[in-house]
């Protein structure tokens, strides 16, 4: 056996399988012209055909050999060639990306160790590159990037995720306060401009300036608490229980005040203290339920669980025994609790033929959320049949929505959650009454 370098390009296909061939495959020495070649897995099988014998001599074919420089073989020295040629000399970050098996730093150093500084390669691009450093040497900032950001498309969703940021450039398609040049297209200073004129337009430089200033402070907070990719901010948040996100809304506001460290310290303390108060919540249960062993916990919370169920049972029972003399409202309410087993919305709401009594109040009792409800929230779910899950959602929809256009229309409501129209006013009113949003 011997290793012998080929170029890939020159290589006839597998004579097993006519797959392409891959480093390293397998030369029959005994076979040719032309050249039998077959391929690692062809070769294990024991493939043979015509003159071709599994017990023949063999060669194998590959480029793991050094050429340059011990730690790189001739056919990672082939695909840096190519990567330079293709992403062109001096993105080394692209470059290392196409190779896959060496970083940044290797690819560079080693190519212009062995191709640019070598005597053997001399070429123009040296001293291109040495007057390019001379010229920048005083001014030049380095900057290592701590991964390569990703390059969307213009107007891709990940762009618009990103509200149009340029990585490249490190730059936004358009700037907060976009148009502040424009103050300063028409001024002109000229000699015998008066001291009143003189001090205006000096003004409105320093104005210029002062919203330049606040456009670089924005900047500086988007990079350092990293909120450029809103998708990837959203999913890292969402890994929080429920009452850590709302204080994450609310704490969004003063992040830039604490910096970006001392924010995430903080909503991680919290974290971790909803986590011991549930857990405490958990013990204190225990104990009062007279359990003194981990044991016995398990077997408590498994007849909880039978005890929760049995008490939802009931009270579908009941639900079904308020709607059994009206034939069409019992097929509606079998109808509606099969999406909900199926994990659907329900799409058909609660209410009896026309010309007959309307639906009774929707019974609460056992329905997940309604501890959350107080009062005149909980009126409103039992006379609109509304349960209270999808109530905190709609709820939550319409918040968010006020807060983000400074008002709500009932038109941008019905808009906004998809279910019966007569529901949907019943809600937006009784948001409006109680104070949670504002008209538009």
């Amino acid at each position: 056996m011997k290793e012998i370098g080929n170029d890939p390009s020159d290589k006839p296909p597998c004579r097993g399988c006519s797959s392409y061939l891959m480093e390293p495959y397998i030369k029959c020495a005994e076979c040719g012209p032309p050249p039998f070649f077959l391929c690692l897995q062809c070769f294990t099988r024991g493939f043979e055909y015509k003159k071709h014998q599994s017990d023949h001599t063999y060669e194998i074919m590959t480029s793991d050999f050094p050429v340059l420089d011990p730690s790189w073989t001739a056919q990672e020295e082939m695909a840096l060639l190519e990567a330079v040629m293709d992403c062109g000399f001096g993105n080394w970050q692209d470059v290392a990306n196409q190779m896959c098996t060496k970083t940044k730093e290797e690819c560079e150093k080693h190519y212009m160790k062995h191709f640019i500084n070598n005597p053997l390669f001399a070429s123009t691009l040296l001293n291109l590159k040495q007057a390019e450093e001379a010229k920048t040497a005083d001014t030049a900032i380095p900057f290592h990037s701590t991964d390569d950001p990703p390059r969307p498309t213009f107007d891709s969703l990940l762009s618009r995720d990103m509200a149009g940021y340029m990585p490249a450039r490190a730059d936004f398609i358009e700037e907060f306060d976009n148009y502040a040049e424009w103050d300063l297209r028409d001024i002109d200073f000229v000699e015998d401009d008066s001291d009143i004129l003189h001090a205006l337009k000096m003004a409105v430089v320093d104005i210029y300036h002062s919203r330049l200033k606040e456009r670089q402070r924005r900047k500086k907070i988007i990079r350092d608490h990293g909120l450029i990719n809103l998708r990837k901010f959203q999913l890292m948040e969402r890994r929080y229980p429920k009452e850590v996100q709302d204080l994450y809304e609310t704490m969004r506001r003063f992040a830039r005040i604490v910096g970006p460290v001392e924010h995430d310290k903080f909503i991680e303390s919290h974290a971790l203290e909803f986590e011991l108060r549930r857990e405490i919540k958990r013990l204190q249960e225990y104990r009062t339920a007279g359990i003194t062993n981990f044991c016995s916990a398990r077997t408590y919370d498994h007849l909880k669980k039978t005890r929760e169920e049995e008490r939802l049972k009931r009270t579908m029972l009941s639900e079904v025994l308020q709607y059994i003399q009206d034939s069409s409202a019992c097929q509606q309410w079998l109808r509606r609790q099969a999406d909900i087993d199926s994990g659907l919305s329900p799409s058909i709401p609660m209410a009896s033929n026309s010309g007959r009594r309307s639906a009774p109040p929707l019974n609460l009792t056992g329905l997940p959320g309604t501890e959350k409800l107080n009062e005149k929230e909980k009126e409103l779910c039992q006379m609109v049949r509304l349960v209270p899950g999808a109530y905190l959602e709609y709820k939550s929809a319409l918040l968010n929505e006020c807060n983000k256009q400074g008002g709500l229309r009932l038109a941008q409501a019905r808009a906004l959650i998809k279910i019966d129209v007569n529901k949907t006013r019943k809600i937006y009113d009784f948001l409006i009454r109680e104070g949670y949003i504002t008209k538009a």
